[in-house]
């Protein structure tokens, strides 16, 4: 872009570097979101509170397919390591 077109999109700039901030953020929450590790974590915790009885069967298994989804797509998307060490 040129010079003029610099100048005459100025009153928008605000605009456009709000816009790349939250690119940046929701980057980073989804990043943090499908992590792998703190899947793993998650799943690890949520085996624990089963076994102390914390929740009942049918809650953990709705909620380990929903960390297993999570985990999957971290992978796929290549967030953190694949061997398990992010």
């Amino acid at each position: 872009m040129g010079l003029i077109g610099e100048v005459l999109l100025l009153p928008f700039a605000p605009v456009r570097g709000s816009a790349w901030v939250i690119r940046q953020v929701l980057h980073e929450a989804e990043r943090r979101y499908y992590d792998p590790t703190a899947v793993r974590a998650e799943l690890a915790r949520l085996e624990q509170q089963l076994t102390a009885g914390e929740i009942e069967e049918e809650e953990f298994d709705r909620r380990e397919d929903e960390l297993l989804d999570r985990l999957e797509i971290g992978l796929r998307a290549g967030y953190g390591d694949s061997d398990g060490t992010a």
